[in-house]
């Protein structure tokens, strides 16, 4: 055997190749070890910046992070508009705002507040196409039911739908009435599309009425806790129902002001706010689970929505009119309303009856915009000394994002009104029967 053979041998004898194997299964271990340890502290710190290393690294996929149905809108941060969307959905022209929402018009000189945009964690919100939404909701109804934090919002939606109209002055209310914050229920219709999309003042959800015969002379109102508000027949038939309460649900507006809760035709005098809040979303589930069609009735419960009173609160001399950026100190910032957990347990209890219900989280977003609220940037004829705003947001604003994500979480479920799809399967099988038609013919 000469050299060479033996050196061709040598490579192919069992104890090398076992070397060579050994050696490429040790690092092939090791790199799945280092990937493996890397996923479980990037899920362990669950922060967004822990995220942008493993992106650039290739380590997860930036394809597998854009999924709609499973980007949580909820996290992330709010950054500077940039030249491609520095462009405004709406302004304060247009003319379903309440005037107490269009700050600048009132007197705000700054306009830094319009400059930003939201930006989850690991995924972008789509951009809100009002052609589609509208399109989508085709003979349907789009429901707020709510407290005024919730016209905030149905409001923001009227603008941003709105723009993909036309000859705005087509759409009207559907009874006359003005746009104002003195009105309780307003409708308006998009008579293209055949669309309502409406909002119902309701601040507690369940009914709020006189107390039992006999009661203590400082019970001046009741919340039935148990009793849903009587408005709710209104409702039934919606497509998207969109409820948010909680501004109300605290002792201030309640016992201190003569209110108290009522259970099983009882006054109960020693049942606190938050306890009351958990019942009547109990209440507000059993009746969602009887009267709405789970196949039709897109759900949702909009989170707590941050206030920003600083040095004092709301009656005691609060102010937010010298904010005009995003919080950039965390530690400024206050925890999770406790109203968020009772709102969670309860679409958690439900979604295995009504799957089309959604927790609408925008509370964490807000809480970073201490700019938003109108401040002292009132209406016109409100008094000089009365309090600030710092509770509702100016428009545009901050409700535009929260619209944003609930047409996102829309697309994620396939959304369109069940006329709609009617609609599609009797054009489909139009089309099938002309294919067929045409086909015989032929």
């Amino acid at each position: 055997m000469d050299h060479q053979q033996q050196q061709l041998f040598s490579l192919c004898s069992v104890p090398y190749v076992f070397n060579i194997k050994k050696h490429f299964f040790v690092s092939l271990f090791s790199l799945s070890l280092l990937i493996f340890s890397t996923l479980v502290i990037f899920n362990l710190v669950g922060s967004s910046s822990s995220l942008e290393p493993l992106l650039r690294f290739g380590l997860l996929s930036p394809s597998s992070q854009n999924s709609t149905k499973d980007c949580d809108y909820s996290k992330g941060r709010w950054v500077r508009r940039t030249s491609s969307s520095s462009s405004l959905i709406y302004g304060e022209e247009c003319r379903f705002l309440d005037s107490g929402f269009r700050c600048r018009k009132n007197g705000r000189k700054d306009s830094d507040y319009l400059n930003w945009r939201w930006q989850p964690h690991g995924c972008d919100l789509p951009r809100f196409n009002a052609s589609d939404f509208l399109e989508r909701s085709r003979n349907g109804r789009i429901v707020f039911v709510g407290d005024s934090i919730g016209r905030n919002q149905w409001e923001s939606l009227m603008c941003m739908l709105s723009q993909a109209v036309p000859n705005k002055s087509e759409i009207y209310e559907v009874y006359g009435s003005p746009i104002t914050k003195h009105k309780g229920f307003l409708s308006m219709r998009f008579p293209q599309q055949n669309l309502t999309v409406e909002y119902h003042r309701t601040p507690f959800l369940v009914v709020i009425g006189r107390p039992p015969e006999h009661s203590p002379q400082e019970i001046k109102t009741t919340v039935r806790v148990d009793e849903f508000n009587w408005q709710s027949k209104r409702w039934v038939d919606s497509d998207v129902l969109v409820f948010n309460s909680g501004h109300w649900w605290n002792e201030e507006k309640t016992v201190l002001a003569g209110t108290y809760f009522e259970e099983g035709r009882k006054v109960n005098k020693t049942m606190g706010a938050m306890e009351a809040f958990g019942k009547s979303l109990r209440t507000w589930k059993s009746w969602v689970l009887q009267r709405l069609d789970p196949d039709k009735s897109y759900l949702f419960f909009r989170s707590y929505s941050p206030v920003h009173y600083r040095n004092g609160t709301w009656n005691l001399g609060g102010l937010c009119d010298a904010e005009t950026g995003p919080e950039t100190d965390k530690r400024r910032m206050e925890p999770d309303a406790a109203h968020n957990r009772y709102i969670y347990e309860a679409i958690e209890e439900m979604k295995y009856q009504h799957s089309k219900v959604k927790f609408l989280n925008i509370t964490y977003l807000t809480e970073f915009r201490k700019d938003g609220h109108p401040s002292r940037y009132r209406e016109g004829g409100t008094p000089v000394d009365a309090p600030q705003d710092c509770s509702h947001w100016c428009l545009p604003g901050v409700p535009d994002t929260w619209n944003e994500i609930l047409y996102a979480q829309l697309l994620s479920m396939n959304y369109r009104t069940k006329f709609n799809l009617q609609d599609q399967e009797m054009d489909q099988k139009q089309v099938q029967r002309e294919g067929i038609t045409k086909h015989r013919l032929v």
